[in-house]
């Protein structure tokens, strides 16, 4: 399945201003914005939050089949799908990172 067709398959985030991502620290890591370019990204961190409770190195391997096609892109391209670089060192280094909701208003 394609990354746009496992979109439509996930769970909506219309009440989502954004996620902040959060590390063992309690530094913010990331901030993933309701806005184009990043809505995708939105979509997926937050159902891996829901399935996960937070975005784990298990999180991270789900996350990256559902990243699809572009996965393989992310791979050969470092740094150009940031959201899916941060999956890969999550998993690489064996880290989680906690995830806050921001509200749409």
């Amino acid at each position: 399945m394609s990354f746009s067709e496992t979109l439509k398959q996930l769970p909506k985030v219309s009440h989502l201003a954004a996620l902040t991502l959060i590390d063992a620290d309690g530094g913010e890591v990331a901030t993933i914005e309701n806005k184009a370019g990043q809505a995708g990204s939105l979509v997926v961190y937050n159902h891996l939050a829901q399935l996960y409770g937070a975005i784990s190195p298990d999180a991270a391997k789900k996350g990256l089949e559902l990243y699809a096609e572009h996965t393989d892109d992310a791979r050969a391209n470092p740094g150009k799908h940031p959201n899916i670089d941060r999956l890969i060192g999550l998993i690489e280094r064996d880290e989680t990172l906690r995830v806050k909701q921001v509200f749409a208003v």
